[in-house]
């Protein structure tokens, strides 16, 4: 099982993110993303947005909801998509790779 907090913890420290689900949107669009992580009250419009482009980037629903995501980013406010733009390392790497798979046998069972 993957830990997503220590992925998240991870690009935070070693990686560039982005938060919001403009900003989310902008680099699916352009193909600058790694993996999307989304709140589990991420408004359903963005989500859908989001999933036609989890064929190219890993999109992962998280059990967390806005709020939560934001305090584990230390951020005083809400976030409802967080997007990974860049991981140095390996271990993490592999890691997202592995949420990959699990992610996508999720989408097509929902």
């Amino acid at each position: 099982m993957v830990d997503v907090n220590k992925i998240i913890v991870s690009a935070l420290k070693t990686g560039k993110v982005l938060f919001g689900a403009k900003q989310a949107l902008n680099a699916a669009k352009s193909g600058k993303a790694v993996l999307f992580i989304v709140a589990s009250n991420c408004p359903k419009y963005i989500f859908h947005e989001l999933q036609s482009y989890s064929s190219k980037i890993p999109l992962y629903v998280s059990q967390m909801s806005n709020s939560d995501l934001g305090n584990i980013c230390k951020k005083p406010f809400p976030i409802s998509t967080l997007t990974i733009r860049e991981v140095k390392e390996p271990e993490i790497l592999k890691q997202i790779q592995e949420l990959k798979i699990e992610s996508s046998d999720e989408l097509k069972q929902s």
